[in-house]
């Protein structure tokens, strides 16, 4: 029996080389145990001697890339669903291709997840600005993501605000970006930063964007869900919105110009007609 530990920072690389290493090797999925940052305690805080890697892997290009995206999910069995197809995919090459796979079905869901946390982490991060001294101006955000996507999202950041210093701190692993360098380090709780004049700003956008002829709240609740809210300075406006909307809408509608019947439209079209006749 293999037991494989993974680290928290770095899962990605650590999981392709130990994956390449056993298969390589031969040795089925019953005989790994996946250890992700020692969830599994002391009883396997060692780990096996993995073997060597003796010759060159071939897996199909798109189960590399949808790997590379599964290993951030928050599912326990991730690497051990991941494995067992790349196990799979040795005597059934056209196995990426078979939307009735079950196994394959529920890991191109887990990639899809991941790939929405990515999203509304570029949506939801909201920097606040720490007002240090220096050439750089300094920023710092707290995130709670729903799976592991701190590693894989920081660059987007790094390549936007490549101007400035920042930190992204979440419960699970905390990005830095200082002087052109990104950086990860061990989550941390949520850091007691400064006010910051750009929340109200914030929330006069949200406000004036808001439409309350089109308000649908299930919707907004799916792009924006409620476990983002306490983070975000906008949030603090949404229920006095919703609330008001109605009324709002009443007050469009009163203050719309009022338009003629059809039947009048109708005779001045009647009446401008013969006017060109004359």
């Amino acid at each position: 029996m293999y037991t494989v530990p993974l680290p928290r920072i770095g899962t990605d690389i650590a999981w392709r080389d130990a994956a390449k290493r056993l298969i390589g090797a031969g040795v089925s999925p019953d005989k790994v145990l996946w250890d992700f940052d020692n969830e599994m305690g002391e009883l396997f805080a060692t780990g096996t001697t993995l073997p060597p890697l003796t010759r060159r892997i071939k897996a199909p290009q798109s189960f590399v890339e949808m790997a590379n995206w599964v290993v951030w999910h928050k599912d326990p069995q991730r690497f051990a669903r991941l494995y067992a197809l790349l196990w799979r995919l040795r005597h059934q090459p056209g196995l990426m291709q078979d939307r009735a796979d079950a196994e394959l079905a529920k890991l191109r869901q887990m990639e899809k997840g991941v790939h929405r946390c990515k999203h509304k982490m570029k949506a939801f991060v909201r920097f606040r600005d720490l007002r240090q001294k220096g050439e750089r101006r300094s920023f710092a955000a707290w995130f709670e993501p729903t799976h592991h996507t701190v590693e894989p999202t920081a660059p987007f950041f790094a390549r936007r605000f490549a101007d400035m210093d920042w930190m992204i701190a979440t419960p699970d692993v905390t990005a830095q970006f200082v002087d052109g360098n990104l950086s990860f380090h061990p989550g941390q709780p949520k850091p007691d930063l400064p006010e910051d004049a750009a929340e109200a700003l914030w929330g006069t956008y949200f406000c004036n964007i808001f439409n309350p002829a089109r308000l649908k709240v299930s919707a907004m609740t799916s792009e924006m869900p409620k476990k983002y809210w306490k983070n975000l300075p906008e949030a603090q406006h949404i229920q006095g919105l919703i609330a008001g909307a109605e009324a709002k809408v009443q007050q469009m509608r009163d203050k719309a110009p009022t338009l003629p019947p059809e039947r009048a439209a109708k005779i001045k079209r009647q009446l401008r007609g013969d006017q060109a006749e004359d």
